[in-house]
């Protein structure tokens, strides 16, 4: 910390290569783990039935289930690859099967011909089936979604701002995105439509909170005379005057997002997941991350023009 007559501040721009060394190295792991994802299995991710196509079955047990001996029973069915999972309140589960090329209904009467044996009050409450075309429709419409949602931020901070700044937030949002896929990808865990919201979801997040520190660093540009007070200077105390917000709002958010990653069921544990984590990283990114190539950027945009 600097003590100057505007206050404490920290050094951030300082510290920066440190942390943009962090990151790169995160990025680096995610890439391998991608990578070596699709090398032995094909795929970047471990896809869900929605990706991938399959059946999915919500179930009224009237009981509270035994998950370990359900998933011992269903062996039965000749049906493979069967998740089960317990749903909503105590006595539903929910049954995810891969695409296998049976008719729903045929699947549907396996299931319940061996449950109703051990659950006589059984019933299906929900059946959804997702063919493998639509399931890869979806697949291609979710990357879509996510790389729209780049450019138009990039174009509305690019106009709102300017273009370095732009280029930052989308940077830091590319940095986000990719250590929450790592994660994903590096533990093998299931990525479905809930995934795609969150990541949506994280860089919302994330370019909300890079608007405010770049909001106030172009304020601060106004008011420091540029030919006394260094560029990095501006940005390190900007920075410092919004750290008290990013701070509360950061931990508010991440309360909630622990409560449900804990305290909630499977089906919704990986959103929480992948937001707790887009959380962390996003707070950081847009400090660490989205700041210092904007000043990077605008120092070579600054050469080039000479």
């Amino acid at each position: 910390m600097r003590l100057i007559k505007e206050g404490f501040y920290f050094d951030f721009v300082g510290k920066s290569k440190f942390f943009i060394t962090f990151s790169l190295i995160l990025v680096l792991i995610s890439i391998v783990s991608l990578v070596h994802n699709k090398m032995k299995t094909g795929s970047l991710f471990n896809y869900g039935v929605d990706f991938t196509g399959g059946t999915v079955i919500q179930i009224d047990l009237g009981y509270t289930p035994n998950l370990e001996k359900i998933r011992n029973e269903l062996s039965a069915t000749g049906i493979k690859g069967i998740t089960v999972q317990s749903f909503g309140d105590q006595n539903a589960i929910l049954l995810r099967i891969p695409e296998l090329g049976l008719h729903p209904k045929e699947i549907e009467n396996r299931i319940m011909g061996v449950l109703s044996k051990m659950y006589p009050k059984a019933k299906v409450i929900r059946l959804e089936n997702v063919g493998p075309k639509a399931g890869s429709e979806l697949r291609g419409k979710s990357i879509k979604a996510i790389i729209l949602s780049c450019l138009a931020m990039l174009i509305y901070i690019g106009w709102r701002f300017q273009f370095h700044f732009g280029l930052g937030a989308i940077i830091a949002i590319i940095h986000d995105i990719l250590v929450v896929a790592g994660v994903f990808a590096l533990f093998n865990l299931e990525v479905d439509l809930q995934i795609i919201a969150a990541l949506l979801t994280i860089a919302g997040y994330s370019v909300n909170d890079t608007i405010i520190i770049y909001d106030r660093i172009r304020e601060n540009l106004a008011k420091f005379d540029r030919s006394k007070t260094p560029i990095e200077r501006i940005i390190n105390i900007s920075i410092s005057e919004t750290m008290n917000r990013t701070i509360i709002t950061s931990l508010l958010v991440l309360i909630v997002s622990l409560s449900l990653l804990f305290l909630g069921n499977e089906i919704i544990r990986g959103f929480a997941l992948a937001f707790t984590i887009g959380t962390i990283f996003g707070t950081y990114s847009s400090i660490y991350v989205a700041t210092p190539i904007a000043l990077k950027v605008e120092e070579l945009m600054r050469r080039f023009k000479k």
